[in-house]
C-alpha cells in the first residue's frame, strides 16, 4: 500500500529487473509504458512472475505457478496491512507514505511503521 510517485515507478522496477536477473529468472517480456510499466520474468523452476503498475500507481507483484498437486495451505499467521473490505466497489488505493518511494506524490499519509 506504499505511494509509489510516478517519478520513481521507473527506479522501483529497474531494482526489481537486476535483482531478478542476479537470481537467474529469464525476462520474457518489459512494459515501457510511462503510466503502466512492467516486468514479466520465468524462474528456473517455471514460476512466472510479474510486477506491474495499474490504475494510479497501485503496484502489483503476481506469481503463476506451475501445474502442482493440491495441498492444504495453512492460515496466514499475520494480520493483512491493508483493509479489504470483499463488499467493496472500489480498488484500495496506496496511501502509505515513503520518504524515497512516495517523493514527488502529494497528498498522501504518513507512514506508522
Amino acid at each position: 500500500m506504499t505511494v509509489v510517485s510516478a517519478q520513481r515507478r521507473g527506479s522501483l522496477l529497474g531494482v526489481v529487473d537486476r535483482f531478478w536477473r542476479k537470481s537467474g529468472y529469464r525476462v520474457t517480456a518489459i512494459n515501457s509504458h510511462i503510466d503502466a510499466p512492467a516486468i514479466y520474468v520465468k524462474t528456473k523452476d517455471g514460476f512466472q512472475v510479474s510486477l506491474t503498475v495499474a490504475d494510479k500507481g497501485q503496484v502489483h507483484f503476481d506469481v503463476d505457478s506451475p501445474c502442482v498437486r493440491r495441498s492444504e495451505v495453512a492460515d496466514s499467521t499475520s494480520r493483512a496491512t491493508a483493509f479489504l473490505d470483499p463488499e467493496a466497489q472500489l480498488i484500495p488505493r496506496p496511501n502509505i507514505h515513503s520518504d524515497f518511494w512516495s517523493a514527488g506524490a502529494p497528498g498522501v499519509a504518513a507512514s506508522r511503521s
